[in-house]
């Protein structure tokens, strides 16, 4: 994830994604956070590994088993792509309607860390 994963960019006939979107990679993400967690979940073990602007931080870490299976990302953007304006929910629903399995949450805590700075200030 936190090498330059762009390999698909030239490549029109690489493989696409099921909406079909050209790949990216998630070191696109990863590099254009502040901090990123990436947690995969198989029957044969859980892992995690933190980076920060794109470069890992940590090795595989393991994680407790629970059961489940899957993969889950936790990320930071970079403050420049936070004062941007959020995606609609309506555009969330388009955007992931091919993928029934995925779940997106955007947690914005940009008004309550304003409010807890002001509170600082005080």
């Amino acid at each position: 994830m936190a090498t330059k994963d762009l390999r698909f960019f030239d490549f029109p006939d690489a493989e696409r994604l099921p909406d079909g979107h050209p790949r990216r990679g998630m070191s696109v993400v990863a590099a254009l956070s502040e901090w990123l967690i990436h947690a995969n979940r198989r029957l044969d073990g859980a892992w995690a590994q933190r980076y920060e602007h794109g470069v890992p931080v940590t090795g595989l870490e393991p994680l407790q088993a629970d059961g489940t299976t899957g993969t889950l990302v936790r990320f930071l953007p970079g403050k420049s792509l936070r004062s941007q304006r959020l995606p609609a929910a309506d555009d969330l629903r388009r955007w992931t309607a091919r993928w029934p399995d995925l779940q997106v949450l955007i947690d914005d805590q940009r008004a309550s860390q304003a409010s807890s700075t002001d509170r600082a200030a005080e």
